[in-house]
């Protein structure tokens, strides 16, 4: 009978031992793939750090992170987890809550290229007492932390409401993300408050080119409950958060940019390019694009070079030029190549476009092969004329038509500002 209790349980046990092993050699094989292909990109924004000598190689990270089943951005090589894609890491930090072991830590930045973030409290408060940050500029660039930022700074700030009839209990910089759900959450407490926004409704979504896929996850948002956004649009997104902003009546000042922050007192005086207001509470939702980078070159004030993607069909029919090598360069060039331009060039400086993700960057592959597209790396823009753009690549000067040009090359963080006002700037070379 012992052989029979053998068979039936053994078999089962060695057949299902075999599966598994053969599971994870495929599961290392494609991580070491990818790794290869992906592992020296920079990631954009928080992203874990694995401590090897405690990892146990359980793939619990794995099945944890949102992001993986569209990428493969965290694996498992030679029995341990690794970060295999990092700029297809979003910083959802569901990986290190699902680690039953402890080892990973979320951090900002590399050792390569730092990142600065502004030092702020757990209750998302500044160095300067009664100045919050939340969303982008604090580090955060997914839309659901934005919305739980906002939302929490908010409530924290709602218990420390000061008193006279002369200042508001907050002021609200930027209608982003954090910006909107801190207005709704300013609204549902029956505060004293005003948002100024220097631009449109949702930020930086609103920049993103038009149809961009916009990945979120469930947040809730007060007067409107559970946002449950998986995978959506731009302009479906802007346009749940119009329909909010109508139902809800909440007010928000735009084309109203903030210029001078100065304490005064218990009290703050927020000055703008249309007067000024008075406030015991200023929070700050401002992203961290801040002002457009430029070239610094002759014939960029020309009215055909622009700092952003807004529409790629306009660009049909003409030859483009795009300057940048992360993702919205490459989103930007991707999109007007595929939207049918006579010709697209991508000019960049590095060597490769190690703070892209995979997406983007077979995107330009796929464009450059059909011939739609010209990548031009390590080089550089010398001047910008009417009709046409001089490019230096190599030891060569290119002359080449052009219609447009697109500066994808990043934004000015708003760092100065922000030590005007007199909140402390650390920059995180991969830490936490």
């Amino acid at each position: 009978m012992d052989w029979l209790l053998y068979v039936i349980y053994g078999v089962p046990a060695l057949l299902l031992f075999i599966w598994h092993t053969r599971r994870r050699r495929r599961l290392e094989k494609r991580s070491a793939q990818v790794q290869k292909v992906t592992g020296s990109a920079e990631p954009a924004s928080l992203h874990p750090v694995i401590d090897p000598a405690r990892c146990i190689g359980c793939g619990s990270c794995l099945k944890a992170c949102p992001e993986q089943e569209h990428h493969d951005v965290l694996g498992i090589v030679a029995g341990r987890a690794v970060l295999v894609s990092p700029g297809d890491c979003i910083g959802h930090g569901a990986c290190k809550a699902a680690c039953p072991v402890e080892a990973i830590s979320l951090v900002f930045g590399s050792e390569r290229r730092g990142v600065d973030i502004p030092l702020l409290s757990p209750s998302f408060e500044s160095t300067v007492p009664g100045i919050f940050i939340a969303g982008e500029l604090g580090g955060m660039g997914l839309i659901r932390n934005a919305l739980e930022q906002g939302r929490q700074a908010v409530e924290v700030i709602a218990q420390r409401r000061g008193s006279g009839a002369q200042a508001l209990d907050l002021i609200i910089v930027g209608a982003g993300p954090a910006g909107f759900a801190a207005s709704l959450t300013a609204l549902s407490k029956g505060m004293r408050f005003v948002t100024l926004e220097q631009e449109s409704l949702g930020g930086s979504v609103f920049q993103y080119p038009r149809g961009k896929l916009v990945m979120t996850a469930p947040a809730t948002v007060p007067l409107v409950g559970k946002v449950n956004f998986r995978q959506t649009s731009k302009e479906t997104l802007l346009k749940f958060w119009q329909e909010t902003e109508r139902k809800t009546k909440v007010k928000i000042n735009y084309q109203e940019r903030v210029e001078e922050i100065v304490r005064d007192g218990s009290t703050f005086k927020v000055r703008s390019n249309r007067g000024q207001y008075v406030a015991h509470n200023v929070l700050l939702a401002i992203g961290r694009r801040g002002t457009p980078r430029k070239l610094g070159v002759p014939g960029e004030d020309l009215s055909k070079v622009v700092y952003r993607l807004i529409d790629p069909d306009q660009y049909a029919g003409q030859k483009v030029l795009v300057v940048g090598g992360g993702d919205s360069a490459l989103e930007a060039a991707a999109s007007v190549a595929e939207a049918g331009s006579e010709g697209v060039v991508l000019s960049y400086r590095g060597e490769t476009f190690d703070r892209a993700k995979a997406g983007n960057r077979e995107r330009i592959q796929k464009a450059a092969t059909a011939g739609r597209m010209r990548v031009l790396m390590k080089s550089q823009v010398k001047h910008i004329e009417p009709e046409a753009v001089a490019i230096e690549h190599g030891e060569e000067i290119l002359t080449l038509p052009n219609d447009a040009v697109i500066v994808s090359a990043g934004g000015v963080l708003p760092s100065d500002f922000l030590r005007r006002v007199g909140i402390s700037v650390e920059t995180k070379y991969g830490t936490a």
